[in-house]
């Protein structure tokens, strides 16, 4: 393996599925066993997933919502991918502890770093729900955030394509992807792969990224062995 500890940042569209809307359970579970082989052979893994396929407090704020309002919508929406994750990892006997980021006992722990720290040191995956707490920030902020806390060697961003385009590839077929890319460039380029916010986080803390398609089972383990399937961003 070439990392000791991860944080593994997914997408909550990517947990529709097929199916378009709310949990595909296939996914959940394709997702669950992927992360189980990871913590198995001693690899410790936080993990802090979006809430698209609930509610997105931006898309919130363009159909009406207040946006301080739908961004609170938007880390629920969080908790209860996170909690449907732990209950998918906990079946397949990989222990979890979910974590939120705003009080929420019993439903999970508040966040802390020495108790996320705590927990990857015994084996546990630790799920980090709730965005930063904070509205207007994205839960990609928040996973640099707590990438940077929890000093995780990389940032593993699972997406539905396999790394970083010149354009958008869903949209332009003469788009070619970038093996690797440094940070400056991606500012330069005006490449959003995440916002702003958190790139900047990654960039001044050392803090690569490696983007790569989530979906298609195998790939976690896959990156984890060294192949190249994705897109580096290094500093």
């Amino acid at each position: 393996m070439q990392y000791k500890r991860i944080l593994l940042k997914l997408s909550g569209e990517s947990l529709m599925g097929e199916q378009g809307h709310g949990i595909d359970s296939g996914r959940l579970n394709d997702y669950a066993e992927q992360i189980s082989e990871l913590v198995k052979a001693g690899v410790q893994v936080a993990i802090v997933i979006g809430g698209g396929n609930i509610f997105r407090g931006l898309s919130g704020a363009a159909q009406g919502f207040d946006r301080y309002k739908g961004d609170q919508m938007g880390m629920l929406a969080t908790v209860i991918n996170s909690l449907a994750l732990a209950s998918a990892l906990d079946a397949m006997g990989t222990r979890t502890r979910v974590m939120t980021s705003i009080r929420m006992e019993p439903v999970g722990e508040l966040y802390a770093q020495p108790k996320a720290l705590d927990a990857l040191n015994k084996g546990e995956v630790v799920i980090i729900s709730g965005g930063t707490g904070n509205p207007y920030f994205t839960t990609d902020t928040a996973s640099a955030l707590r990438g940077i806390e929890i000093e995780a060697d990389v940032m593993l961003k699972g997406t539905r394509v396999d790394g970083i385009y010149t354009s958008d590839p869903e949209k332009d077929k003469t788009a070619s992807k970038f093996d690797k890319i440094s940070f400056d460039e991606i500012y330069h380029r005006n490449l959003r792969i995440m916002d702003l916010t958190a790139t900047t986080l990654c960039k001044e803390n050392n803090l690569p990224i490696y983007v790569f398609n989530m979906d298609e089972k195998g790939n976690l383990q896959k990156v984890m062995d060294g192949e190249d399937l994705g897109t580096l961003v290094y500093v």
